[in-house]
């Protein structure tokens, strides 16, 4: 049943950052009801499907959901999502918060119908600063912070993006713990309260608590910059017949390493290799060194002989080593699921676990407004009320007998 089992959550959200963040919830236990506008959540739309509206990236951050379609630009629709928000502990959304306040859905106007809801947003920038309007998508966001920046550092000044949506996830993330905290203070306080969790001022944070060195301090040390991650020698190492990750970091573990490669007089006879702040100090020839040691054996030769001494290593995957990787099938990571409309599907297990309220997905992801009369039923609304709103174009979704 989940640790947030009887949390009701209203999700507003679309595309990803915000479905990542209350999939989480929903995969938690909460009951989250996802509202989707007319034209549905244009996530739906990408990568390959068997039926449409039901893509990959959908079917992998809606789990654990009921779907509503209402028209929030028509009052009606308004009205309907108030008399939802009554019975709600959270509301969530992705949009800028003018957005919010032009549908006539303000923290303000939510509050009035229902004080102890916590009202949390999550869009680009905190509502203080001059960036406060300005739309924001991920790729913004990660050169807003820096990411790029610090690819150039590594890349022959080539910046790029990393190729996954990591500040939208990173955020969500983010969002989950605020929500659970305001859920908390609730709890105590009886009192909602809105919560805003904004895209660049958390990316901004995650970045530079690994970056801003010596410009913590007045006057600055440095300009900046943590030498270990930025050596353009951090990377996967070469090997013989592939690559494999390795991270030999402490005293012990160069100590062990090189006994184990029958060098075991390094540490001593190299001063760049004598201790943990020489290897800072001299981090790019050290790692240039360890890459032109691992290209002497093959990957599953290293990876055995780091294994025995007890050095970090992993292989280099791709999806479809993911996909096989002994540890991820022994935990049951992976599983095949039946989707009542898209089949035979593979879906991923919490990573989180709990030794007494197990978290589960409650349902896989829903077509949709495929819960739409179901959830308005739940709310109070009568049969006459959901076929006239269902009649003006507010509501969609299947009937309650199953006709479209």
């Amino acid at each position: 049943m989940g640790p947030l089992r009887g949390i009701r959550i209203i999700d507003m959200t679309s595309v990803l950052m915000g479905p990542y963040a209350t999939q989480m919830l929903g995969d938690f236990g909460a009951d989250v009801i996802k509202i989707e506008a007319p034209e549905g959540d244009l996530v739906r739309k990408i990568g390959p499907a068997r039926n449409e509206g039901m893509g990959p990236l959908f079917l992998n951050a809606n789990r654990s959901k009921r779907s509503v379609t209402l028209d929030l630009k028509r009052p009606e629709g308004r009205a309907a999502l108030l008399r939802l928000c009554e019975g709600a502990d959270v509301l969530v959304y992705n949009v800028r918060a003018r957005a919010m306040k032009r549908l006539g859905l303000s923290y303000e106007e939510v509050a009035a119908v229902n004080p102890r809801i916590v009202y949390a947003g999550m869009f680009g920038y905190g509502q203080t600063g001059p960036y406060a309007d300005r739309p924001a998508y991920d790729d913004l966001i990660q050169g807003g912070a820096g990411i790029p920046y610090l690819f150039s550092r590594v890349n022959e000044g080539q910046p790029r993006y990393v190729p996954s949506a990591i500040a939208d996830r990173i955020v969500g993330l983010v969002a989950v713990g605020a929500i659970l905290a305001s859920i908390i203070e609730r709890d105590r306080s009886g009192q909602g309260q809105r919560v805003d969790v904004p895209m660049f001022e958390t990316m901004a944070s995650f970045v530079l608590g690994d970056h801003l060195g010596g410009l913590t301090f007045d006057p600055p040390l440095d300009a900046g910059g943590y030498a270990r991650q930025l050596s353009p020698e951090r990377r996967p190492y070469r090997t013989s017949d592939g690559h494999i990750c390795a991270l030999v970091y402490t005293d012990s573990h160069w100590e062990r390493f090189f006994a184990a490669i029958g060098r075991p007089e390094m540490p001593a006879a190299d001063p760049r290799f004598r201790n943990f702040v020489s290897r800072m100090a001299h981090i790019d020839e050290v790692y240039a060194e360890l890459s032109r040691i691992f290209l002497t054996r093959s990957s599953a030769e290293w990876l055995a002989l780091l294994e025995d001494a007890d050095v970090p290593a992993m292989p280099m995957h791709d999806f479809q080593g993911m996909l096989n990787d002994p540890h991820l099938q022994a935990t049951g990571f992976f599983r095949q699921v039946e989707h009542p409309t898209e089949g035979a599907i593979r879906s991923m297990a919490v990573p989180a676990t709990w030794s007494r309220s197990a978290a589960e997905p409650g349902r896989l992801a829903p077509r949709q407004g495929e819960h739409s009369v179901e959830v308005l039923e739940e709310a109070g609304f009568s049969a006459e009320e959901i076929a006239d709103l269902r009649a003006r174009g507010v509501l969609g979704g299947p009937a309650a007998n199953g006709a479209v």
